[in-house]
């Protein structure tokens, strides 16, 4: 089979496995009163918890000790056992560990199917920045899948979305053991300095003020991309309680509508190798942070009947603010790091946005809903909220540029170039 065509599979289940219940978790936890808010919102901090230190653990591991593609197997089939096993856990305390234990499997896979992906098309000679985007597209297009089969089968509020990610991630599982190998490139016979020995040498790059000032920013952008899969849904779901709209399918199927987001990913991942030529990873960047900006903006004035252009238009946005950071992040980690080191490298990148920044804008988010926002009929004030974070994400987009002083040069670096 071509490599192309199997990356796509890859990714195509990655995805789907995390779309099976990532933006429909908050239905099946408040329909089935499982638990308050403030535990649902520990419940999806245990996203940025795992992020914090699996993605850079896993990294370490694949770059030293076992093949990038065994490993990713292996979290994946583990992850499988668990998720089955959530629909039995109704105690909210004891859901809690459990979806711990789900993240701390899954979320290191993200990155490392980035360095499967990166190293299997390297083999091949093939350009890495010019192949991998449409490549990644169709893990975006699996994410769709997955909401559409949930909301289709009416299992948003049910916990057989869990068993259908189960089956599919150790599917998916099985399936990697077929991939290329992709070997730790760690040379036991070179003498290594005491960092470097315990594989910790992609922390290093902390050092470089261009680095520790774009994982800075990847944090604070991680914290809004949480606020999005968190409370989107909820949010659509919770015009039912007004008479006017509680009959229009937008209010009906939300995780349907919130697939739109996903579609526009499918989109804008095809620009990203022009805008990284024609502009650089800065203001790749920032373009992201204004569409995050517009994002919670559109939302916080839309409503399903006069507004649902807004909701629509946020929904396309979603796209250029999720792509513009995430796949160009990881792109410039590639191309800017050393091969030794690119798996930990993705590792760091990932703690960044899915640990420390989840973990940020879960909390964050949670404190400053319940304190400000929820009235006292235990509703929210659903245009503040997004008001909110639109301004949150405008401060970012205001200092960065002043900070992030990489300069672009295509000349200078081929990788962008050959886009």
């Amino acid at each position: 089979m071509n490599i192309k065509l199997r990356l796509i599979v890859m990714n195509f289940m990655q995805y789907f496995v995390w779309g099976s219940w990532l933006i429909t978790i908050a239905h099946y936890w408040f329909d089935n009163k499982l638990g308050t808010a403030t535990q649902f919102s520990a419940i999806f901090s245990t996203m940025g918890m795992s992020a914090i230190f699996m993605p850079a653990l896993t990294g370490i591991i694949a770059d030293r000790f076992i093949n990038a593609e065994r490993l990713f197997g292996i979290m994946h089939i583990c992850g499988a056992a668990v998720l089955v096993s959530l629909p039995m856990v109704k105690d909210p305390n004891v859901f809690f560990w459990v979806m711990l234990l789900n993240m701390i499997f899954y979320m290191p896979t993200i990155s490392l199917s980035i360095t499967v992906a990166y190293s299997a098309l390297k083999k091949e000679q093939i350009d890495v920045v010019k192949s991998y985007p449409p490549i990644r597209t169709w893990g975006t297009v699996g994410f769709i899948a997955a909401l559409w089969v949930v909301s289709l089968t009416k299992n948003e509020n049910s916990g057989n979305q869990f068993y259908i990610a189960g089956i599919v991630a150790l599917a998916l599982g099985l399936y990697a053991f077929t991939l290329p190998e992709c070997p730790p490139l760690y040379n036991r016979t070179d003498k290594k300095t005491f960092v470097e020995a315990l594989g910790l040498r992609a922390f290093t790059l902390f050092k470089t003020a261009k680095f520790a000032i774009f994982f800075a920013f990847s944090m604070l952008l991680g914290a809004a991309l949480q606020l999005t899969n968190a409370y989107g849904d909820v949010y659509l779901g919770d015009f039912k309680n007004a008479a006017k709209y509680k009959d229009l399918l937008v209010v009906k199927y939300p995780a349907i509508i919130m697939s739109v987001s996903q579609v526009s990913e499918t989109l804008f991942i095809l620009a990203i190798p022009f805008f990284l030529r024609k502009f650089g990873i800065k203001y790749v960047m920032l373009i992201s942070m204004l569409a995050w900006v517009l994002r919670f903006g559109l939302f916080g004035f839309g409503n399903p009947a006069d507004g649902l252009w807004m909701i629509i238009l946020s929904c396309i946005v979603y796209g250029m603010a999720f792509d513009f950071f995430n796949i160009s992040g990881s792109l410039y980690v590639e191309t800017q790091t050393p091969p030794e080191i690119r798996g930990s490298a993705q590792g760091l990148f990932m703690m960044m946005v899915n640990g420390f920044g989840a973990l940020f804008g879960s909390f964050a988010s949670g404190i400053i809903i319940d304190k400000f926002f929820t009235l006292a009929d235990h509703s929210k004030n659903w245009q503040g909220i997004w008001l909110t974070f639109a301004a949150y994400a405008l401060v970012i987009a205001c200092i960065f540029p002043f900070v992030f002083r990489y300069k672009h040069n295509p000349a200078l670096e081929p990788a962008f170039k050959r886009a």
